[in-house]
């Protein structure tokens, strides 16, 4: 079953004001967030929705809060692909399904990284795999959509900022839904 825009509306509206895992922000400020770092980076509106989307599976997979607590890693960068692949181009689900990844390269390319990442960023890494390790970079790098995942990336590391101003969320709606027609 596909997502639709007013789906994805729904589930920001019911779920977004949930805290976003041990950070200070929500889900839907977090979401807000990462579109407004993309957005002021010039990056297209394909990339711009993937940074709003990346963690709708948290929205889709509830485990309550902060579940890497508890030893859960919710695959949260796959659970909501299924539901966005009828409507949306891969060079918005590939970025959204590699920013796990991107953070495991991240950490194995980049000295300085591993250092910047939040205590949950930490626990979740261990339980998605830890650092890859120079051959798996290798693989990670030459992927498609790499590059992308890894800007993806470092938009949501900095997506976790108490009462930052964004555009509101009737502003990526809608450039969700100009993403979806061009998909047609």
């Amino acid at each position: 079953m596909a997502l639709s825009l007013a789906d994805i509306r729904g589930l920001f509206e019911t779920y977004g004001a949930l805290a976003y895992s041990g950070e200070p922000v929500t889900q839907l400020e977090h979401a807000l967030q990462s579109g407004a770092l993309a957005e002021e980076e010039g990056a297209s509106e394909e990339l711009t929705a993937a940074a709003f989307l990346h963690d709708l599976g948290h929205l889709l997979n509830r485990q309550g809060e902060t579940p890497t607590e508890r030893g859960i890693d919710d695959l949260h960068q796959y659970y909501a692909l299924p539901f966005l692949r009828p409507v949306l181009p891969d060079s918005v689900l590939e970025p959204i399904r590699l920013h796990v990844d991107a953070k495991r390269y991240l950490c194995a390319v980049d000295a300085a990284y591993f250092g910047c990442l939040s205590a949950d960023s930490v626990r979740s890494l261990e339980l998605q795999g830890g650092i890859f390790n120079a051959d798996e970079a290798r693989d990670f790098a030459a992927r498609p959509h790499a590059e992308d995942a890894v800007r993806l990336r470092r938009w949501d590391d900095l997506a976790k900022v108490t009462g930052k101003p964004t555009p509101d969320l009737d502003h990526y709606l809608q450039l969700v839904e100009r993403v979806m027609q061009r998909r047609v």
